[in-house]
């Protein structure tokens, strides 16, 4: 049976205000005046709100834009950020709300320390140990939750939260001499506090991260959408507001000694001083009871995920009251992270805990603002608009505060999450994280490059020339040479993209069978950590599959330079249409590259031979700049380049005095000591001599001039290399002048 939500917008706001101000206010505020003096604490409570106005922010502008339901932050973040990585961080987040009642308990029986001297004098018994009053303190809290739950603690926090305004009533009204004789230009004093400026802040902060205690009542609101945003952003401000006359009572009522060594200094200044303890004991408590709704309904939540190992356990955790579905067995494990804490009774020390855990769940509400602004989601459309910058602002400050506060916690938290995601991830039957936001973040980002490397004036010499390559291909699965090549040339130089060309018209049964090869052939560049771009064509000619490729658009954002063909030697029907389409290709002006297979593949990947012929110079450059990029392939780091010419012996010395010419002068990329120089006499033709040379070759480069295109036994050109590898043929339309 649903249940109906009962509570508005003032629970939120009356749970977040009440653990905004609660213990620090009233233990550790005089201090960090005393401390930092008033500037100082105005600059704490400035930083301290870079952190939180964002969050609230952030956390207002994702709850107008889903329905919210039980588990508050946990909830917002598992549905942003998916729930791996939501159930990590809602694990840490549950953690911190279960430890932040202990820190409040222990904060409450501290309320007590005005009247131990009251206990000695009238019963003579000395008190040593706050424990005394902390753990009966969360017995009666526990009994109160798991009898009543939630309805009672919404009533006891009215009465809380009543007793804790009129003891800032109080306190403003109060006067000391101090105050009557107090100059005003002591405010912009400069004190420097005896451990440091964040040894204070990181006392002081945990007073302001109370903004969010009221989201975790998301499933008992009525309306979530409106109440979290106007309950928690009204809160934060509001605290913020009251900290600063705070600080200007404090500063202008005690002395720096006073504020410093007396914990309880709000009692002196306040107009009736009992009502201090009395509002720090209302204060504390009703900041326990927030903690106490929240924590449970976190885990109760977290359980409802199915995120635990084990479905008993999640049952267990997640089941609620038949009445109002009330977390009993979570407020149970609850209470029992509260009792080992409480036995710590040391403030400072679960404080710096609290803040870790709380600034990673900050900084992960800001990141997911942040990235959604720049993902563009059309499903993303809340009512509320935070400002990204806003949001960026708050996950730098939450990394920075966390290790200025402690860096040892702030690793410890880290390290926490990181092993927390990798056993969720490994346990959960769902791979999905946050891959759906910054999927969207990256295509907007390639998007705007993409846009302004178009609109970008176009500076491209033949000095700055890089591959940027289109490869066709009908035989991806046959072979995989072409994809090979493609995936040295895109690693680290060059730029890819591979179409495989399907010969078939257009249909919903082509296009449904092309989208299962691109999906295979994705797979495959994941399986070989490849950067090519992939892509199906479905076209029923070669002249129309190559004029669709022509015509792509660089994934660079610079147009394509070059086309690469793949065909098996021995079969001539993919060459021949390569060859009656060449004139098409050159009228776009792209190199051409053709690559041979053989049943060899590419070997070893240590020899690269490039043939240099007289008749085809300006190849040079184009074999020579690819056979770099190739090397530069982790999987080619052993290999070497060899580069051949072959001359008739009449005009060897000639042809040999202009290679090292064009060596010298820097026309050909190479050191002439890399060059070998070959003897062609009648008896051996120029095919024989490469088949003898480069034989054990991995791979060979040979030129070849567009005057091929016009020969009627065009195809003979590129036969005859028998026992030769993978052959890359290049022809290019273009001189590079490579430096």
């Amino acid at each position: 049976m649903e249940q109906k939500s009962k509570f508005t917008t003032l629970p939120v706001f009356l749970t977040a205000i009440s653990t905004i101000l609660g213990a620090v206010m009233f233990l550790r505020f005089g201090f960090a005046v005393g401390s930092v003096g008033f500037m100082g604490t105005l600059l704490i409570i400035f930083i301290g709100h870079l952190v939180t106005i964002p969050t609230a922010m952030a956390l207002a502008e994702i709850a107008t834009n889903q329905k919210v339901e039980g588990g508050g932050e946990y909830f917002i973040i598992s549905r942003s950020f998916g729930i791996n990585i939501g159930a990590a961080i809602g694990i840490a987040l549950y953690f911190s709300q279960a430890i932040s009642v202990a820190f409040y308990v222990i904060a409450f029986a501290e309320a007590f320390e005005v009247i131990k001297p009251w206990v000695e004098v009238n019963l003579g018994y000395i008190i040593y140990d706050n424990r005394l009053f902390s753990i009966p303190a969360l017995l009666l809290l526990i009994l109160l939750m798991v009898k009543k739950g939630a309805v009672l603690g919404m009533k006891a926090l009215y009465i809380v939260v009543t007793i804790l305004v009129i003891s800032l009533i109080f306190f403003f009204a109060g006067s000391t001499p101090f105050n009557e004789t107090f100059d005003a230009s002591l405010l912009f004093k400069n004190i420097r506090a005896d451990k440091g400026f964040f040894y204070v802040f990181a006392i002081i902060f945990p007073a302001f991260t109370g903004m969010t205690a009221g989201v975790g009542l998301s499933g008992d609101l009525k309306d979530p959408k409106k109440s979290i945003p106007l309950g928690t952003l009204s809160a934060t401000i509001i605290g913020m507001i009251i900290y600063v006359f705070i600080a200007y009572k404090l500063a202008s009522s005690a002395s720096v000694t006073d504020l410093i060594s007396d914990q309880l200094i709000m009692s002196k200044i306040a107009f009736w001083g009992p009502i201090i303890p009395i509002g720090l004991a209302a204060a504390t408590i009703s900041s326990a009871l927030g903690s106490f709704m929240v924590a449970p309904r976190t885990l109760q939540a977290i359980g409802g995920d199915k995120v635990f190992p084990r479905a008993l356990m999640n049952s267990w955790v997640s089941k609620g009251t038949e009445k109002n579905n009330e977390p009993r067995n979570a407020t149970i494990i609850t209470s029992i992270i509260a009792f080992v804490f409480i036995l710590m009774s040391d403030v400072n020390a679960v404080a710096e805990i609290i803040s870790m855990f709380f600034l990673v769940t900050y900084g992960s509400l800001c990141l997911i603002s942040f990235l959604q602004h720049f993902a563009a989601d059309p499903s993303y459309r809340p009512s509320f608009k935070s400002k990204w910058y806003l949001s960026l602002l708050g996950t730098i400050m939450c990394i920075y505060l966390m290790f200025k506060i402690n860096t040892p916690y702030a690793l410890a938290a880290i390290l926490l999450m990181i092993l927390l995601y990798l056993y969720i991830s490994s346990k959960s039957g769902t791979k999905s994280g946050m891959a759906s936001i910054f999927q969207g973040v990256i295509q907007q980002l390639s998007r705007r490059l993409q846009v302004f490397l178009q609109k970008a004036e176009k500076q491209s010499t033949e000095e700055d020339w890089r591959p940027a390559v289109i490869c066709i291909s009908k035989d991806s699965f046959k072979r995989f040479g072409a994809l090979e090549l493609m995936k040295w040339i895109s690693h680290s130089y060059g730029f890819g993209m591979y179409l495989h060309f399907e010969k078939a018209y257009l249909s919903k049964e082509s296009k449904k069978s092309a989208q299962v090869i691109l999906e295979k052939l994705i797979q495959n560049i994941a399986d070989n950590k490849s950067n090519v771009f992939v892509e199906t064509l479905v076209t029923p000619s070669t002249t129309s599959a190559i004029a669709h490729a022509i015509q792509q658009p660089g994934i660079s954002g610079q147009p394509n330079n070059m086309i690469l063909f793949e065909y098996k030697r021995g079969e001539t029907e993919w060459l021949s249409e390569i060859f009656d389409n060449y004139s098409l290709i050159k009228t776009i002006g792209l190199d051409i590259g053709i690559l041979a297979s053989s049943d060899r593949g590419f070997g070893y990947k240590k020899d690269i031979h490039i043939w240099i012929r007289k008749e085809d110079y300006e190849n040079a450059n184009l074999m020579i700049l690819l056979s770099y990029v190739i090397l530069g392939h982790p999987e080619w780091k052993k290999g070497k380049i060899k580069i051949y010419a072959a001359f008739p012996v009449e005009h060897l010395e000639e042809e040999k005095n202009n290679l090292i010419q064009l060596a010298s002068t820097g026309r050909l990329p190479i050191s002439s000591n890399n060059i070998y120089i070959l003897p062609l006499d009648v008896s051996k033709n120029k095919i024989d001599l490469i088949n003898e040379f480069s034989a054990d070759a991995d791979l060979t480069l040979i030129g070849f001039h567009e005057s091929v295109a016009k020969f009627e036994d065009r195809i003979k050109l590129f036969q005859g290399y028998d026992k030769l590898g993978n052959i890359l043929f290049v022809n290019t339309l273009k001189t590079k002048l490579i430096k």
